[in-house]
């Protein structure tokens, strides 16, 4: 593989599957890392979370998994192990989610792992950890939001606890997983000597309780669902104005005072109900009514631009299409296109060695013969265990490259 980005120097075995781990595979690999991507025999299943697809392939999977070579392998059988083991000889990091026990139950757990590579750093996302009460039991986003109290603080005042629109526990997971090797790989280049990086979803979703679990730790009082508003700040939620709703995030005294000259209510930071937080806090209901009635002589567009360029943290509610649409976000080049793939780009902006867009998603089993190649291995020895891979239209497709 060519050299690009800052981690152009690490291998990654990527058997991770659904969202977390190839979440994280997709951020290492953004950054340069060769990731191999191992899916079982059936596939990684969000390959038909769908519609919409491409090519006979979902949408959900192509926005987890760009970047990286993709090998179908059946590691059930020990002619698979030892595929996945020449796989790891030269690998730095292995990202991997099975069930836990299974792998220990193949003899290739952590604890053999690295004893046969002690420089490897083996990371693992799971539900809940090994141990534990709930040590070894299954989990997925929705359920994770639901029994670390996510759900519970989310929704609308006085409603049913509401499941967060988008799978946020899953990619924090996928985020920590990333930190935590970096900083394994970091603690390497001192001691020599991998370990094994855990994340789980449901330690992930406690650790986003904020500032839900502080509020709780000093009151003893349990949040409930606030709507837009947000339970310390104020005014910090969604307001109507003469067209569609603004949402504005006024962090202190002088954005308050700020907010209330461009809307023509200079007044209101001098009412003792509206001096500080605190008291905006005490006094939200009657400060919504005030500031809704001087926001309705104005579009809502027109006084983001505003606000915004006057120093007043706010945003329009827009909707998918309109952020696709947005040129600030083509400026910060989150839109990535290679070939028919059109995907989202890093969040992470480095100034010397920044994110590449080098592959898009592989096909089932795609670069298989290539991989082979590399380790120097006869695909028709391991036929059985190699899923989707057939050895003359393989090497064809990868001579062709």
């Amino acid at each position: 593989m060519p050299d690009f980005g800052s981690l152009s120097h690490l291998k990654v075995i990527d058997a991770s599957r659904v969202l977390g781990g190839p979440y994280a595979g997709q951020i290492l690999a953004d950054h340069g890392a060769d990731v191999i991507k191992l899916e079982p025999p059936a596939g990684d299943e969000t390959r038909g979370w769908a519609p919409p697809f491409l090519d006979g392939t979902a949408s959900y999977f192509l926005g987890l998994n760009r970047n990286k070579r993709g090998m179908a392998l059946d590691i059930a059988q020990p002619a698979g192990r030892e595929v996945l083991l020449a796989l790891l000889e030269t690998a730095d990091v292995f990202i991997e989610n099975f069930k836990t026990g299974t792998l220990e139950r193949w003899g290739i757990g952590y604890d053999e792992l690295s004893a046969r590579f002690p420089r490897l750093i083996h990371c693992r996302v799971s539900g809940f950890g090994a141990d534990g009460p709930l040590g070894g039991l299954p989990g997925y986003d929705a359920a994770i939001q639901a029994s670390c109290g996510i759900m519970s603080v989310n929704g609308e005042i006085g409603g049913q606890p509401l499941r967060v629109g988008l799978p946020v526990v899953d990619m924090v997971t996928g985020l920590n997983a990333v930190i935590g090797i970096l900083m394994a790989i970091a603690e390497r280049t001192l001691s020599g000597k991998g370990q094994f990086v855990e994340t789980t979803l449901y330690d992930c979703g406690v650790s986003l309780l904020h500032p839900h679990l502080p509020n709780y730790y000093l009151s003893d009082k349990v949040a409930r669902p606030t709507g837009n508003a947000h339970p310390n700040i104020c005014p910090y939620d969604t307001f109507a104005t003469g067209t569609d709703p603004i949402f504005l995030a006024v962090g202190n005294n002088r954005q308050f005072a700020t907010l209330c000259a461009e809307i023509g209510r200079p007044e209101l930071p001098k009412d003792l109900r509206f001096e500080s937080n605190q008291e905006r806090n005490i006094h939200r209901d009657t400060l919504k009514v005030e500031l809704e009635q001087a926001l309705a002589a104005f579009a809502c567009t027109e006084l983001v631009d505003r606000l915004i360029h006057a120093g007043v943290p706010c945003g329009s509610v827009r909707s998918i299409d309109q952020v696709v649409a947005d040129p600030h976000t083509t400026h910060r080049e989150m839109i990535v296109d290679i070939g028919q793939y059109r995907g989202t780009g890093s969040p992470i902006k480095l100034s010397r060695t920044p994110p590449s867009y080098r592959l898009a998603p592989p096909q089932f089993a795609e670069h298989t013969a290539e991989i082979l190649q590399d380790l120097s291995l006869e695909g028709d020895e391991y036929i059985d265990v190699l899923p989707g891979f057939s050895r003359n239209t393989d090497l064809k497709t990868t001579k062709e490259k």
